[in-house]
């Protein structure tokens, strides 16, 4: 039984393009701890107050991903911790690989691939406006291309899913900047790929400042 969020049983069918083992989604995350991560954003709010938004964006990933039909890796920028939020039972955990983002990214995929999977999906942990009927669709997508992007309003991307991998993808880009889009666009330019609907990530206090399930975060301000 395919369940659309915690709350809902009903009796629609498996869609057999995601309860399939061949589907991983990677999970991207930083160590939740005070002073690191989500800078830009402390800058504004406060080291507690960004590592509090940080943790609910925790939360919200979980919610999101914990249902879903496909294998799950959380990938730790640190160091893996074995009793935290991801649960050991629905999630593989493991560490980054690489001194930047690119090749972190590119190990996962790599590792991914040679462990015979065959369409792999990859998020950061930080995307309130993503749902789980995103990720589902990103899936199906990848049933008849070979590759879905979902592009980031400040020039990023928020979601990539291949079934073949392109190393190309990770190399020469300047990460977190507003040219990563532009760049991994210009190498799929030749690919059968599809694009999701563009989305907000967490960065700034402007990115939060008038979403209501914020506002708790950032009553002193």
């Amino acid at each position: 039984m395919l369940q659309t969020n915690k709350n809902e049983k009903d009796e629609k069918t498996i869609d057999f393009t995601l309860a399939n083992s061949k589907n991983l989604l990677l999970i991207f995350t930083r160590n939740p701890e005070l002073g690191k991560g989500k800078r830009r954003l402390a800058a504004t709010v406060g080291d507690q107050a960004a590592l509090d938004i940080y943790n609910f964006l925790l939360e919200h990933t979980v919610k999101i991903t914990s249902g879903l039909y496909t294998d799950k890796i959380v990938y730790y920028s640190d160091e893996v911790w074995e009793r935290d939020i991801w649960d050991n039972k629905i999630y593989g955990k493991r560490l980054q690989v690489g001194d930047h983002l690119g090749t972190r990214m590119l190990n996962a995929f790599q590792d991914g691939f040679a462990s015979g999977y065959e369409k792999i999906i990859i998020i950061g942990s930080d995307m309130y406006d993503l749902s789980q009927e995103d990720l589902e669709e990103a899936f199906r997508i990848l049933a008849q291309n070979d590759f879905v992007l979902g592009p980031a309003e400040d020039g990023g991307y928020y979601l990539l899913g291949m079934k073949k991998l392109k190393p190309a993808l990770f190399k020469d880009k300047k990460w977190g900047t507003d040219t990563v889009l532009r760049d991994t666009l210009n190498d799929l330019e030749n690919e059968k790929r599809i694009l999701l609907e563009t989305k907000n990530d967490v960065d700034y206090y402007e990115d939060i400042k008038d979403i209501p399930a914020f506002a708790p975060f950032l009553k002193n301000r």
